[in-house]
């Protein structure tokens, strides 16, 4: 694992100095630096399709009832939009994000004569050990971050190189997942689209099951397939964490939050943010407020 730490060194060429705690900026099309200097609590928070390679340190991320560990020398892919919990368990944390682009991957799996249609229903969270190719491939994109007339060229193609390799290894089916279109994925990629784009609004099953053009039998057993939830605990998730992010902002109207986010009750409003949160929202408004750190997304 020479190569890791070659890694590890260019990462933290560009972001010591900086202070960097939580997700950073975009460096590049496609390229996200991730770091933690202590131990954090449990933050809720919504990961879209990526790639994220750890470097250092090691964290868990808790998806419905499911906890995924991951560390150095792993990697963690996410083929769908799912609301989960994460929190660094040995730090420093150090980590690398790239986003997967679904229109790169359906555009590679023409090429390789992979059909971009039925796929099965798999989980849309996993974790692997990072191989020598695809830690060659993120190097040669890092080292991009200081060659900016290069990188207008050869970033695109790097990731294009990455998606190639992870469509190749342990988890191309999920990235064949990210990539169909049509079959049983895609439906429910539409559900959870709904889902994201209206989590306020009531739902009814057999609506998005309509939405998503399948049964609501086959809706249930797919959604949680790929989710690990229901979409009615899916919705709830959402719901939740957009509600911390307006008391974040508007501050101390717990009610007309809950209102804001599709709760009809004040009381399992507060029942169900403390059960994510771990205390009710004027509570953790106020631990919030008083350690800010703790709301940071890593």
């Amino acid at each position: 694992m020479n190569r890791l730490h070659e890694l590890v060194a260019l990462v933290r060429g560009q972001i010591d100095g900086t202070g960097l705690e939580g997700i950073g900026p975009m460096t590049l099309p496609g390229l996200q630096m991730i770091a933690s200097t202590t131990l954090t609590e449990a933050t809720p928070l919504v990961f879209e399709p990526m790639l994220c390679l750890i470097l250092e340190g090691a964290k868990s991320t808790t998806l419905g009832a499911e906890t995924h560990a991951y560390r150095a020398g792993q990697y963690l892919v996410v083929s769908t939009d799912l609301p989960v919990s994460g929190k660094v368990v040995e730090a420093p944390y150090l980590a690398v994000g790239i986003p997967l682009d679904r229109a790169m991957i359906a555009e590679l799996m023409l090429e390789m004569g992979d059909p971009v249609g039925e796929t099965p229903s798999t989980r849309g969270l996993a974790v692997s050990d990072i191989d020598d190719d695809l830690l060659d491939t993120v190097i040669r994109l890092v080292r991009l971050l200081d060659r900016p007339d290069e990188a207008v060229v050869m970033a695109p193609m790097i990731r294009r190189e990455l998606m190639w390799r992870l469509l190749r290894g342990e988890r191309g089916e999920m990235m064949r997942q990210i990539g169909s279109d049509g079959g049983r994925p895609d439906q429910v990629r539409r559900a959870i689209r709904w889902l994201r784009e209206n989590f306020s609004a009531p739902m009814r099953i057999e609506d998005l099951a309509g939405v998503a053009g399948m049964s609501e039998t086959s809706l249930h057993r797919h959604f949680k397939a790929v989710t690990a939830m229901s979409p009615l605990q899916y919705q709830k998730q959402l719901r939740l964490q957009e509600a911390r992010n307006l008391l974040l902002s508007q501050g101390r109207d717990v009610a007309g939050v809950g209102f804001a986010v599709g709760y009809d009750s004040p009381s399992q409003f507060s029942r169900e943010y403390a059960r994510l949160f771990g205390a009710p929202p004027g509570r953790d408004l106020d631990r919030l407020r008083a350690d800010p750190s703790l709301a940071v997304a890593i």
